[in-house]
């Protein structure tokens, strides 16, 4: 146990004494407590490294283990074979359909390995998770990277375009397409029933997500606007999963989430058009549909051997044409590692 200095910051202090309570709870949660073992052994000065830590151990919490694919090994105990190598991997909310999809087949194929993976957390926690090399692989969209910030530490490839869905419960009938202004309207609440727009007399239900995830943020950019007021009666979730949870069982509820996500799970929701565009490849590369996000997958520049493994098969034709099979656009031009 570290010593306290007793003239401490008393921030400080609570600071380390939370992270004791903490730690002692998280003995077993992996990504937790190697972060705060950091916290809990360095000096009382708050340096930048500390502080990142922090950020990234409150943000750890939201990945915790959610499942693994472990072969069973049934040789004696005394028996010399080698445990399986261990991959860990983590992925924001908005990517987690697709590194649950590579997880699932590249387990399938290769026996030899345990990959844990860790429940969806934010873009910044997963990056700090790379860098920290407490998550092997990791999934994120690309607007989440600063552009040469972590060049030196991390490797990232797009793999996937994923097209962004605008969705309502089945309740809503008679609402097939929504233009921009349509569209405003909602997600501004100047129209509050669906009979507005020739559905059901029944009011609308938004669900939304935050300014600072992709999905909002595609929506602005092609159809909202920066400057349109949210609803004020908009159910706002943090996480992509919630909202398409939320949409299924929510009657007259209109959310934007993941096509592939739609089609892999054969989700009963109604996929509307936009300004007359259905979400589909082709209109994504004539130009008529836009909203589309880019999935990147990133790692350490230093991988292991297994995560070299787990990446090469990543990009590798029978996993490309998985990821096809499962809704994505995978990206026809091949990238350097």
């Amino acid at each position: 146990m570290a010593t306290i200095d007793r003239h401490e910051d008393p921030v400080i202090a609570d600071l380390r004494s939370i992270s004791r309570s903490m730690k002692a709870i998280a003995d077993n949660w992996g990504i937790l407590s190697l972060v705060l073992n950091e916290i809990l052994t360095t000096p009382p000065v708050l340096s930048m490294t500390v502080q990142k830590l922090i950020v990234f151990s409150i943000g750890a919490l939201m990945l915790l283990p959610v499942s693994s694919c472990t072969q069973t090994n049934s040789a004696a105990p005394n028996s010399p074979t080698a445990a399986p190598a261990a991959i860990k991997i983590g992925g924001s909310s908005s990517t987690v359909g697709l590194l649950t999809l590579l997880e699932t087949n590249y387990s399938a194929i290769n026996k030899n390995v345990k990959i844990t993976q860790l429940k969806p957390g934010q873009s910044e926690s997963i990056i700090e998770g790379i860098k920290l090399k407490v998550v092997d692989v990791g999934t994120i969209a690309k607007s989440a990277l600063k552009v040469g910030k972590n060049d030196s530490i991390l490797n990232s490839r797009e793999i996937v375009q994923d097209l962004l869905l605008v969705a309502t419960h089945p309740s809503v009938t008679g609402v097939k397409n929504l233009t921009t202004k349509n569209l405003q309207d909602i997600y501004s609440g100047t129209i509050s029933n669906w009979q507005q727009l020739g559905g059901p007399n029944a009011k609308i239900v938004l669900l939304d997500r935050p300014e600072d995830e992709s999905a909002k943020q595609i929506l602005r950019k092609h159809y909202l606007g920066k400057d349109l007021n949210n609803s004020p009666t908009a159910v706002v979730f943090r996480k992509e999963g919630e909202l398409i949870q939320a949409i299924q069982s929510t009657p007259y509820s209109i959310g934007a989430f993941s096509l592939a996500y739609a089609v892999s799970h054969q989700l009963p929701v109604n996929r509307l058009s936009l300004d007359g565009f259905a979400p589909t490849a082709d209109n994504l590369k004539t130009g008529k549909y836009l909203m589309v996000r880019h999935l990147n997958v990133i790692w350490h520049k230093n991988p292991s051997a297994a995560t070299q493994s787990f990446i090469q098969y990543i990009f590798s034709p029978p996993a490309i044409s998985a990821i096809e099979r499962a809704g994505f656009i995978p990206i026809s031009e091949s990238k350097g590692q």
